[in-house]
């Protein structure tokens, strides 16, 4: 079974993998696996939301969201939008940018590295607000508790949230983007530059996040009314027709979930710029892991849950969080690729083996629950 749902994505990681090195030598091999593995881990939360969402879908839809929704995430979000990206901070068509990229490399990754502050910034604040609004949310399982439980209680203050990242966002206006990096080493003032770009971030993660809220809430609606149709088609005495509410659940559902799986591969492609400015590496990368995130996705629908791992969400997040940090440093000081990549990868490595320590004392004292609290479902949140 793991081989019939994992097959597709094996083949892809070795074409993948064996065309980076053709094309980039081992440096080439080691960040198309970095982006590869950074994509599977800030989008684990995403393939268990999904789970269990795809799972109160018919067949029918089931098949539209794994072919359609895969195609537009893959091509759309991981193959086009990095282009678009480069386009649009740089000032150039999107088919410049492409042949820039091969056919004139050191001219685009000038522009690319010029146009580098704008992208930390926006990505950056976008990351961060990810990070932010889970850091501060109330939740029962806490995988650091001492700092996780006194930010919950921050977090109750109305849009703390939203005040941190504009502090975050001054900070960096004042005293990282007035010496942003430039390329041949030179440091240019960047500050109207930065508060733009970040504010364009943080308003990106809000629209996005009331997208999803939207669809979520339409989704409920539908779901009331079908319920209330059940029970006056029972009080009456027949069968409750089903089919029209059902089709209108699903797709409400198919589009709540393409906004929450562009939201995630947004921050995945966002968080590519801080380990390359190579748009074929990025894409390439991001391609591997996003065909994971499908994977796993139908091995939780069609086999079971990664819910016993309860601290893997956390360490998502923290990772997420990191990376805007650094994406935000970066702006002025230049971080080695390897290392804003294995921090992400670290942090979800002890994510995991906390969630096995945990269990390990769980089953030893006898399902008692000790350390970590009590399972939390992972729970469907708008724009996270």
């Amino acid at each position: 079974m793991i081989l019939k749902i994992f097959g597709w994505s094996f083949g892809v990681t070795v074409l993948g993998l064996a065309a980076a090195f053709i094309l980039w030598g081992w440096q080439g091999f080691a960040i198309v696996a970095i982006l590869s593995v950074l994509e599977i881990s800030l989008s684990f939360d995403n393939a268990v939301v999904n789970a269990g969402v795809l799972k109160r879908m018919n067949e029918f839809w089931q098949k539209i969201f794994l072919t359609v929704g895969i195609l537009i995430a893959v091509f759309g979000m991981r193959l086009v939008f990095p282009v678009v990206i480069v386009s649009l901070t740089a000032g150039v068509s999107p088919m410049e940018a492409v042949d820039l990229a091969i056919d004139d490399p050191d001219h685009y990754e000038q522009l690319v590295t010029d146009a580098h502050p704008a992208i930390a910034a926006f990505g950056g604040m976008f990351l961060l607000m990810i990070f932010l609004e889970f850091i501060f949310e109330e939740r029962e399982t806490m995988w650091l508790r001492w700092l996780e439980r006194p930010l919950a209680k921050l977090g109750k203050i109305d849009a703390f949230s939203v005040g941190v990242a504009l502090a975050a966002l001054l900070l960096t206006a004042s005293f990282v983007a007035p010496e942003a990096y430039q390329h041949g080493g030179l440091h240019i003032d960047k500050t109207e530059t930065v508060l733009l770009a970040g504010l364009a971030g943080l308003l990106t993660y809000l629209v996005v996040g009331g997208l999803s809220g939207y669809f979520e809430d339409r989704l409920e609606e539908d779901e009331e009314r079908a319920h209330e149709a059940e029970e006056a088609a029972a009080r009456a005495g027949r069968q409750p027709t089903l089919v029209g509410v059902g089709g209108r659940a699903a797709f409400f559902l198919f589009l709540y979930l393409e906004v929450l799986d562009a939201s995630f591969s947004f921050d995945g492609v966002i968080g590519a710029f801080a380990i390359t400015n190579d748009i074929f590496e990025m894409a390439l990368g991001l391609g591997i892991g996003a065909m994971y995130v499908r994977s796993l996705t139908i091995y939780l629908v069609r086999q079971g849950t990664l819910e016993d791992y309860r601290y893997l969400e956390h360490g998502a997040h923290y990772a997420i969080g990191a990376l805007a940090v650094m994406l935000l440093i970066s702006i002025r000081w230049h971080l080695p690729e390897v290392v804003t990549g294995l921090v992400g990868v670290g942090l979800i490595a002890a994510a995991f083996w906390s969630s096995v320590r945990h269990n390990r004392l769980d089953a030893a004292n006898g399902g008692g629950g000790g350390g970590g609290g009590p399972t939390e479902q992972p729970a469907v949140r708008s724009g996270v």
